[in-house]
């Protein structure tokens, strides 16, 4: 019998773009960050982790996918199955990381269920753990979605959670449903022991309030596309959604008024050059087509842009945007990301005493 919850009614289509971050966002534990490759679906799970730690708090930010992109991210040596500080969080606080690596994982499975630590470590000699992960990739996914259940339910000798937070660097949009749904399936196929029950714990968790599944996406169609697949995906299976992070926002340089003519290459070049002259500037012939050509195109993306932002707002999901870093994306460039979403109202509805 399935542990989910009948999967909610999609909202009533928003007429415009619902700003800022949800209320049930805001009490969540578990926050697990997707979209589709090429993103910048960990330079948001990284932000995030960053902004959810401010004043005071405790974050830990999960790798599932064994990439080292958070290592590389914050220009640290591979990171170790262990949680790690990698950052202070502004105004205090302080945000730890951990790259779950399948194998130490399972044999921590082992020892926790089971009491199987010497045999574990000798199954692993074997080739056994590779064996069974290989032959059940659904084991690998119950690993990984139970070692995050752990982290967000562990608890101080006061009875406080260690942590805030937990954000997870999750698969991409393309197999996150399956990935977070995987134990709701292990626990109907399981009928008793401690998988069953391991596996109900962790699909309550993942069903419950208790956990926000943010998508990240650019404004074009592939992407978008992808992230509303997704999106019905995730309700149809009740799997509660957070808020889209529109992430490389192209940041118009042209006045509303004078978009739709330049988007449909009607921009007056003359008028250009006088604009131009006003400024002090001269350009020759070749220099103003060059640049009527490229506010063209720079009007086009914009335009095109807005139409997909809409299509993102009939969900009725909260957005969040974020520009494109002209230097790049490095640790000075998420402190900024950051500040963006705290700017846009990413916060935890608790205090750390």
């Amino acid at each position: 019998m399935s542990t989910a919850e009948p999967a909610p009614a999609a909202p009533a289509a928003a007429e415009s773009v619902v700003p800022g971050w949800a209320a049930a966002s805001a009490q969540a534990r578990l926050h697990v960050v997707t979209g589709k490759g090429g993103t910048g679906k960990t330079t948001v799970a990284a932000a995030l982790a960053l902004t959810l730690a401010a004043g005071n708090r405790r974050v830990l930010l999960i790798e599932v996918e064994e990439r080292q992109g958070i290592a590389r991210l914050f220009d640290l040596p591979p990171l170790p199955y262990a949680e790690t500080r990698i950052a202070v969080a502004p105004d205090g606080g302080e945000v730890r990381a951990l790259a779950v690596d399948v194998e130490a994982a399972l044999l921590e499975y082992f020892q926790l269920f089971y009491n199987l630590g010497l045999a574990g470590r000798a199954l692993k000699r074997m080739g056994a753990v590779e064996f069974a992960t290989t032959l059940a990739p659904g084991l690998r996914d119950v690993l990984l979605t139970g070692k995050a259940k752990e982290t967000v339910t562990r608890r101080a000798a006061g009875g406080e959670p260690i942590y805030d937070a937990v954000v997870m660097d999750g698969p991409p949009t393309g197999r996150i449903v399956t990935f977070l749904n995987v134990t709701v399936a292990m626990a109907d196929l399981a009928q008793r022991g401690p998988i069953r029950s391991q596996a109900e714990g962790v699909a309550t968790l993942l069903h419950s309030p208790s956990t926000a599944v943010h998508l990240v996406t650019h404004l074009e169609d592939m992407p978008v596309t992808e992230t509303l697949e997704a999106i019905a995906e995730l309700r149809e299976v009740g799997l509660p959604v957070g808020s889209i992070i529109v992430n490389a926002v192209t940041d118009p340089l042209l006045p509303a008024d004078a978009l739709d003519a330049a988007a449909g290459g009607d921009l007056d070049a003359a008028a250009v050059a006088d604009g131009l002259a006003a400024a002090g500037l001269t350009v020759d012939q070749a220099g103003l087509k060059t640049l009527v050509e490229q506010a063209t195109d720079h009007a086009a993306r914009v335009t095109r842009e807005y139409e997909l932002e809409s299509e993102l707002a009939t969900t009725g999901l909260p957005m969040l945007n974020l520009p494109r870093l002209v230097d790049g994306v490095d640790l000075g460039g998420l402190y900024e990301l950051s500040e963006m979403l705290t700017d846009q109202g990413v916060t935890l509805d608790r205090e750390r005493p």
